[in-house]
């Protein structure tokens, strides 16, 4: 008798990974996606650390069904996912074997959607080859809500990644995303490590022109979220501004 394949879940989680204060869980998963967490028993992830305290988190709403130490919890290897892991060539059909099992497996990052600016994807690639069933949960994706509420064109738009770390590179890669806004209308996003936010807004001030829309969507999802935005001349008006060190999406366009 054939074995009925698992199911891939897509695990989304609170984007207060890394931040002083936590929000409370059921603020931005609903109910059924910690029903499903609470039942998964193997556990794909960028850090097996953020989702131990994760699944403690869900243990604490929904009962486990056993200890956590008893869940396994794999990590990718840094080496698939550091620049894209949809293009990695390495293997990770081991990760799914559960799954061809008959058993569930959830994938998770560190804060927000797997997969989506953040590695996963090689895993969803690889059920899909397998024809394993891939089950995206209801959760916070922090791109998406600063689209939405950034009051840029969301109807055409680009996510960028990460910024050159080059202080000279950098103000040309913003000069490149403005054209691209300007000549096309598509929105341009992007994130960065939040401790590096200060050095984004200056040169963002130095690299745009005046005309040039910005949104500066910090803490999503957060108490202390906070949501501009504004063209360049008003963002230099509120100097000296200091951005907060909290988990930021930046875009820009017309």
């Amino acid at each position: 008798m054939t074995t009925q394949l698992g199911s891939l879940f897509l695990v989304p989680t609170p984007l207060d990974f890394g931040c002083d204060a936590e929000a409370p869980l059921q603020d931005t998963l609903p109910l059924s996606t910690l029903q499903h967490a609470s039942r998964i028993q193997y556990w794909v992830t960028e850090n097996a650390k953020s989702t131990r305290a994760f699944l403690k988190r869900v243990n604490e709403v929904i009962p486990l069904p056993v200890a956590i130490q008893q869940i396994s919890i794999q990590e990718l290897p840094r080496e698939i996912h550091k620049k894209g892991d949809h293009l990695s060539d390495h293997s990770v059909d081991g990760f799914l074997k559960p799954a061809t099992l008959g058993h569930d497996v959830a994938l998770i990052s560190e804060a927000g959607m797997p997969a989506i600016a953040d590695p996963g994807s090689s895993v969803v690639r690889a059920a899909h080859a397998l024809k394993i069933p891939v089950v995206p949960l209801v959760g916070p994706v922090s791109l998406l809500l600063a689209l939405a509420a950034s009051g840029l064109n969301g109807q055409n738009f680009a996510f960028v990644g990460y910024l050159p770390q080059d202080g000279a590179i950098r103000l040309q890669r913003l000069k490149e995303l403005e054209k691209m806004a300007q000549q096309t209308g598509q929105t341009q996003a992007w994130i960065e490590t939040p401790y590096r936010n200060a050095a984004i807004f200056d040169a963002m001030l130095n690299a745009l022109k005046a005309q040039t829309r910005v949104a500066i969507c910090s803490g999503l999802t957060l108490p202390q979220m906070d949501i501009r935005c504004m063209r360049i001349q008003e963002w230099k008006s509120l100097k000296p501004f200091v951005i907060t060190s909290l988990p930021t999406v930046f875009a820009l366009g017309i």
